[in-house]
């Protein structure tokens, strides 16, 4: 019995490694992927054996691959020791329709199917899409009950996108996780094509060259090599960071941040506002984070472009009728948020203190890219929504979204004299958190019981918000109490961080995370709170809760119910007429 027992472990072992096998075989693009007609990507098949080229068959529809694309494609005999490859690189289907693709060896056999589409004629002159970082609906509604108030359950106003005439439901998750990131869920909306965790602008392969991956054109590339229009990418984050680097860039790893600044000058577009300046100055420069001496500022005046540092040089660049091109960048790193800046003035405002508001680079952005007659396609990232809800900072985010729908109005403004812009509001992704009651200062007994529930609520006390939608002061005696739902250990303080961003969790000796003692010095009735996420994790996560898309204009009408984010592409293109006819 011993020694069946003993065949029957090895067999299943042998099982698991065979399959573990066949796990490493693929065909990019992916199974399922739908796929833009006439825009270029490229194909590869991953074989799990070291195989003869001649022995191997690959069909597009029953017909042979390479007759069928009109090139060859580059034979890779054993990829990093995991068997032979084939790469077809900037492949275009012209013709809409279903394709197949098959792959076969004497020991394999791979498939995927594809759907090309076509787009109508052009609906649109402008498109705007906004990017609410990591925003969820709590953020939306704190950034409501401070900027408008609320009376008798009745709030006193609305965001800007907030009465949008199209609403969709998107579904945010990569190809390769349940929970998404930056990289892979904002390349969804350039590409239309999914793909991993730290991903963008690729299909992630098993290459060992973050830049050899599998690409796929992102609409940055597509209206710069099929139209006229003027592209614009604004971002309050690093101009290398995620959202804005997915409109350009190519590579398996977003930290590629040297690259992704080179790529926003290779893209074309012509107005580029943002942090992020330590990538675009040499290597010898004071804060220089570039591994070489090219000077990517400099580059950039060289070819026509209007350089702009401070918010000064921002406004009187744009309000030039001369500037076509304009390139501004005011923090070396990520900006900072509107709370610091216009209130609090922590963090890094004193040593930057002329950063321009994305309201400002918004309406900077607009005047220049519609001075082009042909049209432009414009994204803004409020990306510090994102940056706060990491650490748990409910009331930075809570202002910066508020600051997004600032921005948002600008668009809103523009359109009414430019019926033909399609304007789209929507997170990337989103993050938890809920409005659980109201905190009262006043209530006897530990901190946890001065959180109002149910009618013991109320309404919290800010301020009337001033002409921009900000309460004055946030550490009023009735507060939001707002609670994230994952989060390392950290100290629960129930009263915003008037000091600087929260700073929940720090390292031990041991390496792992635990909560901050700062803020149970800073406040001895401080709640401890034992961290729901692994330990190596100092701040709270993404969520895999659906993201919220606000729409109006013409072609918005096509969001609607639940989505998949790669739709959001196709809705874009398709109001472009980007697809081949």
């Amino acid at each position: 019995m011993n020694a069946i027992r003993f065949i029957e472990a090895v067999a299943v072992c042998a099982l698991a490694l065979f399959a573990g096998a066949l796990q490493a075989s693929a065909i990019y693009p992916i199974d399922q992927a739908s796929i833009l007609a006439g825009s270029k990507f490229d194909i590869k098949v991953e074989l799990n054996t070291v195989a003869d080229p001649s022995a191997v068959s690959l069909e597009l529809n029953g017909k042979p691959l390479k007759s069928s694309l009109g090139k060859d494609g580059e034979f890779i005999a054993n990829e990093n020791g995991k068997g032979s490859a084939f790469i077809f690189r900037d492949i275009e289907l012209r013709k809409p329709g279903k394709y197949e693709l098959v792959a076969r060896t004497s020991q394999e056999r791979l498939q995927v199917s594809w759907d090309v589409y076509a787009s109508g004629p052009r609906r649109v002159k402008n498109i705007i899409l906004f990017i609410g970082d990591g925003m969820t609906i709590a953020n939306r509604t704190t950034a409501r009950v401070l900027s408008k108030g609320m009376q008798e359950g009745k709030y006193q106003g609305k965001l800007a996108f907030d009465d949008m005439p199209y609403t969709a439901m998107i579904g945010t998750s990569g190809s390769d996780s349940l929970i998404t990131d930056s990289a892979n869920s904002m390349s969804a909306y350039t590409t239309g094509h999914k793909t991993a965790v730290n991903a963008m602008g690729v299909y992630v392969s098993r290459s060992g060259d973050n830049l050899s991956h599998p690409k796929v054109e992102t609409i940055a590339e597509l209206i710069k090599r099929k139209t006229k229009m003027s592209v614009g990418i604004v971002s309050d984050a690093e101009l290398e960071d995620a959202t804005p680097g997915a409109m350009v860039a190519h590579t398996r790893r977003r930290a590629d941040k040297q690259y992704i600044a080179d790529q926003l000058f290779a893209s074309g577009a012509e107005v580029i506002l943002g942090g992020g300046s330590a990538y675009f100055y040499p290597q010898s420069a004071k804060g220089s984070k570039r591994k070489d001496e090219k000077n990517v500022i400099a580059v950039f005046k060289e070819n026509g472009y209007q350089l702009a540092f401070t918010k000064q040089e921002l406004l009187s660049a744009a309000n030039s009728k001369e500037t076509k091109k304009l390139f501004g960048v005011f923090h070396p790193d990520n900006m900072d948020g509107s709370l610091d800046r216009l209130y609090l003035r922590k963090n890094t405002v004193e040593q930057y203190p002329n950063q321009p508001d994305l309201t400002e680079m918004t309406k900077s952005a607009i005047e220049v890219l519609s001075r082009n007659p042909n049209g432009f396609f414009l994204m803004v990232e409020a990306a510090l929504i994102d940056k706060f809800n990491h650490p748990l900072d409910w009331e930075r985010a809570a202002f910066d979204t508020i600051m997004l729908s600032n921005a948002v109005q600008i668009a809103k403004d523009y359109a009414k004299t430019h019926p033909d812009t399609l304007i789209i509001v929507t997170p990337d992704h989103t993050h938890s958190g809920s409005i659980s009651g109201v905190v009262h200062d006043e209530k006897p007994g530990p901190l946890r019981e001065k959180v109002g529930i149910y009618a013991d609520a109320g309404y919290p006390n800010y301020p009337k918000a001033d002409a921009l939608g900000y309460p004055n002061t946030i550490d009023v005696s009735k507060r939001i109490a707002f609670f994230y739902g994952n989060y390392p250990d950290h100290y629960e303080t129930l009263h915003p961080k008037l000091d600087g961003t929260f700073v929940p969790a720090v390292k031990d000796e041991a390496g792992k995370y635990v909560a901050n003692p700062k803020y149970i010095q800073m406040q001895e009735d401080a709640i401890h709170v034992g961290g729901n996420l692994p330990s190596h994790q100092d701040s709270g996560v993404h969520t895999a809760d659906d993201a919220v898309l606000n729409a109006q204009g013409p072609g918005a009408e096509k969001f609607k119910g639940f989505m998949d984010n790669t739709e959001v592409f196709k809705v874009m293109v398709e109001s472009l007429g980007l697809g081949s006819q």
